[in-house]
């Protein structure tokens, strides 16, 4: 029996992809809005650690240019990315960009969003790689996940008139699955 038939019947949950010293999983099962296009190969699966940073704006105005309203709006995360085993490979910032040790980049743009399940946590998204720098493993990287999201969601008080441009941190941690065309890592 090969390990497709293998996975396939559910006896095997996990497939293992070497590239560049890095491991990856099968790719999860997701909504349909979140899939990458295809064909893609999972190149990467990398645990993330850290926060993101909202500022307090002005988020309406009526016909007059009075303010309506206040919300607090994401300026930017800031995480550190994990191998399968806790080692730190690379980071993910404005951009939203991610940067791998071999200081391989890939920014990503949003291509599809879904509530995560729990309320508290940030929603899951589809990117797409719109640039690249470097040749190492984010290279040929076509599309991202943020999945498993726990925590950065913003709050929903809190932002009025006397805190705009106030910044707040907020925890999360997610896993970002990264893919490559065909069975390229």
């Amino acid at each position: 029996m090969n390990i497709r038939a293998i996975i396939a019947m559910g006896i095997l949950p996990w497939v293992w992809v070497q590239g560049n010293s890095q491991h990856a999983t099968a790719q999860p099962v997701v909504p349909d809005n979140l899939k990458p296009p295809g064909p893609a190969s999972l190149v990467l699966k990398s645990p993330a650690k850290g926060i993101q940073i909202y500022r307090c704006l002005e988020s309406s105005t009526n016909s007059n240019g009075d303010s309506t309203g206040f919300a607090w709006t994401l300026r930017t995360p800031q995480a550190d990315l994990f191998d399968d085993k806790g080692k730190h490979i690379g980071l993910h910032f404005t951009g939203p960009t991610w940067k791998a040790n071999d200081d391989s980049t890939v920014v990503g743009q949003v291509q599809a969003k879904t509530d995560a399940p729990n309320a508290t946590a940030i929603p899951w998204l589809l990117l797409s790689a719109k640039t690249h720098a470097g040749i190492g493993i984010f290279s040929k990287v076509t599309s991202i996940q943020r999945l498993e999201t726990v925590g950065g969601k913003a709050p929903s008080t809190g932002c009025d008139a006397s805190k705009v441009n106030t910044e707040i941190q907020v925890p999360y941690r997610a896993t970002y699955y990264f893919y490559g065309e065909g069975n390229q890592p």
